[in-house]
């Protein structure tokens, strides 16, 4: 496995902190948030971005995906959307990044409609995706919770620019079990968040392997080359542990458990 972690885990971190992070506790890679808080966002000049990737590069570490908030079912025109999503593909062209994580956001709709939508504006960013060297990956996440909802979405589009982020507990909040979550994420899969959390009533992160999460169950399904991103969700839970005491025993635990 290729290791990840998300900066949701250590918001506003200055990059040069991200990398040495990463790099010191053996994390090939970082899933990028891109919010206006954090330091990478669109509005990045580009010596910003030029900036970004020579720490990166200097610290030997990937940029592994932007992930955006794009909401591709949300309600209303398709033009905010997919201006938005244009500019996170180029973000993550210019970092060298090979993904872009958008969410469903298709709530209080017809779920047929909020499917419609999504992949209607999926397919339609899906060229300039492609010609930018980047893929987009819908998130098992609100609306669309479980594998086979986005895997209904994503096989609807068609397109190899975009594919599937399986976040294992929306999946396992959903009731899915992983093996089936795999079997219909699999054609499309880009890699797994995992995380950890004590109960479905209580999902402020913890630990890796101190919660119920079945992190076992969804490894074992994977290739040995699959990318596994460890998002802990410190910027919406800020009395939880900081993540840099965790990160040494987070690696260990996702390689012993993916044995």
């Amino acid at each position: 496995m290729k290791l990840a972690f998300s900066t949701l885990g250590v918001p506003g971190m200055p990059i040069a902190d991200v990398v040495r992070l990463a790099a010191g506790h053996g994390y090939q890679g970082v899933e990028l948030r891109a919010h206006p808080e954090e330091p990478v966002h669109p509005g990045l000049s580009a010596p910003e971005r030029a900036r970004v990737v020579e720490e990166f590069e200097n610290g030997g570490v990937e940029i592994l995906t932007v992930a955006g908030y794009v909401r591709a079912a949300a309600e209303g025109d398709d033009e905010p959307v997919l201006a938005e999503l244009a500019g996170l593909v180029e973000l993550a062209h210019d970092l060298g990044a090979r993904n872009v994580r958008v969410f469903p956001g298709g709530g209080g709709q017809d779920p047929a409609a909020a499917d419609a939508a999504a992949a209607r504006r999926l397919a339609a960013a899906a060229p300039h995706a492609a010609d930018k060297g980047v893929r987009i990956l819908l998130e098992t996440h609100d609306s669309h919770r479980a594998g086979v909802d986005v895997a209904r979405v994503v096989g609807a589009v068609g397109h190899g620019s975009v594919g599937a982020l399986w976040d294992i507990m929306h999946t396992w909040l959903a009731g899915e079990d992983p093996a089936a979550s795999h079997a219909v994420l699999a054609p499309h899969l880009g890699y797994v968040q995992v995380k950890d959390i004590a109960s479905a009533e209580e999902t402020e992160p913890l630990a890796l392997g101190a919660g119920v999460l079945p992190l076992r169950a969804c490894l074992d399904t994977l290739d040995a080359d699959s990318w596994v991103c460890w998002e802990y969700e410190k910027r919406w839970h800020p009395g939880a542990a900081e993540v840099p005491g965790l990160l040494a025993a987070g690696r260990e635990h996702l390689l012993r458990a993916g044995r």
